[in-house]
């Protein structure tokens, strides 16, 4: 019988194989690097406020306690947004004509809040609770990023499920001393496991609590 396909044929065949296969994996790597991308997440990108608060400048060049404007976070599951009378406890005596406070002093006198733009904005069917987060050793940093370096602040992680399971996992890794959570520099020291541990018991987080924070109605309620 004669040979149907020739040789070229074969050559064409296995290059459509590698080729199909390599679009494959590129077209599925590309959807990966598209969506843990900053183009995706929103990462990195400084939001335009009302009010061009700087962490920065009143975080790491005036030294304010994270507490000072979001006083609830350590006992409620939202941090809570600074009243402008917060703003204008200083703001009434310094800057007190800088143009870019005029929508806090009209604030002020119209007793109207600002409008902040949410930064890190989870999805509706997410639940998180700040203070539980305080209170067993997790620092603001942690999640927020360097807030001390941020003239406007931006989102400094992805907030995806993977990103909070990371931490759910094996939530000793970001334990902290409560003399450090609100300390913007802590980073863990090269003896973190063995600290880490210790945090667990200090912090009364329980074998059964470890398990209970991989369930998934730990933040789907």
């Amino acid at each position: 019988m004669a040979q149907i396909f020739g040789k070229s044929s074969t050559s064409f065949a296995r290059a459509s194989l590698v080729g199909g296969v390599s679009g494959f994996f590129g077209f599925w790597g590309l959807v990966y690097l598209i969506y843990w991308s900053p183009y995706t997440t929103n990462q990195y990108v400084p939001r335009e406020q009302e009010v061009p608060f700087s962490h920065e400048h009143h975080v790491a060049g005036l030294g304010l306690d994270c507490r000072y404007c979001h006083t609830s976070v350590e006992k409620s599951s939202f941090a809570g947004i600074p009243p402008t009378e917060t703003c204008m406890t200083c703001h009434s005596r310094v800057w007190t004509d800088a143009p870019m406070l005029a929508p806090e002093r009209q604030s002020l006198a119209t007793s109207q809040p600002l409008h902040w733009k949410r930064v890190n904005d989870l999805p509706d069917f997410v639940f998180f609770n700040h203070s539980i987060h305080i209170q067993k050793g997790i620092g603001c940093s942690t999640c927020h990023g360097p807030v001390n370096q941020m003239p406007l602040t931006w989102k400094a992680h992805s907030l995806y499920m993977r990103w909070c399971l990371d931490c759910h996992e094996a939530p000793e890794k970001q334990m902290r001393p409560k003399d450090q959570i609100y300390n913007m520099e802590w980073q863990p020291p090269p003896d973190q496991a063995e600290r880490g541990a210790q945090l667990l018991k200090d912090y009364h987080v329980s074998q059964q609590r470890l398990t209970q924070l991989r369930d998934c109605s730990m933040c789907h309620r």
